[in-house]
């Protein structure tokens, strides 16, 4: 007796099903990503130039490789959060001023098409900065996403005075401040600490973790 013939699914069936739901896409086009590299790097040289800094002078007080600062003044490659984070530090700015300029209007709209994304190629780590950048102001209000099992990567001490608060959007996140503290939070917890000792944030959940984090640093930029 002839086997009965499995029916073929019909055309293209196969893919979507095996293929999962697209997430919405968190790294911004080429263009803009272009756009943000050159706008870091020219940054980047005026702060340095500003504080009559030069490069090997800004690679000593911030534990970043020359080399790798004068790649990024040059456009040729984008510094993960942690070392942009130390850069920004030794010049006495915030994680955004250094990918944002300053606005002076009362009210400030950011679409999202304008928002700085900084994403981590290895860990897939997201860093989108959504405030603005005001006169003596330094607060950096951003959006992070962790996947699944990544880090933020460590980030140094800021000088006595910068505070940082974070609010947990989804997922599970730990953060670990110093040598021995350890904090889980879950959706809906929130987190305020001095941040004067190295911290980093890990996700220690199955699905992706999205948190915002305030860094104020005003007392400094007076």
């Amino acid at each position: 007796m002839p086997s009965k013939k499995k029916a073929s699914p019909p055309e293209g069936l196969e893919n979507r099903v095996a293929t999962p739901p697209k997430a919405e896409e968190s790294t911004p086009p080429k263009s803009d990503r272009l756009q943000q590299m050159t706008h870091l790097a020219e940054a980047l040289r005026t702060r340095r130039k500003a504080k009559g800094l030069a490069i090997e002078q800004l690679a000593e007080l911030s534990g970043v490789s020359r080399s790798m600062i004068s790649k990024v003044e040059r456009g040729e490659a984008v510094p993960s959060t942690s070392v942009l984070s130390l850069l920004a530090e030794a010049l006495g700015v915030t994680f955004s001023q250094l990918l944002v300029d300053q606005q002076e209007q009362e009210v400030v709209v950011l679409p999202k098409r304008v928002q700085p994304v900084m994403r981590d190629q290895a860990s897939g780590y997201t860093r989108r900065c959504i405030s603005p950048i005001l006169p003596g102001r330094g607060v950096d209000w951003v959006l992070n996403t962790l996947p699944p099992g990544s880090s933020s990567g460590e980030f140094a001490a800021h000088r006595r005075g910068t505070d940082e608060y974070i609010y947990v959007l989804q997922g599970s996140l730990e953060a670990h401040l110093g040598e021995d503290q350890v904090h889980r939070l879950e959706a809906g917890d929130a987190l305020y600490f001095q941040a004067v000792q190295a911290h980093e944030f890990r996700n220690v959940g199955r699905g992706q973790c999205e948190y915002f984090l305030v860094i104020d640093s005003t007392p400094f930029r007076r």
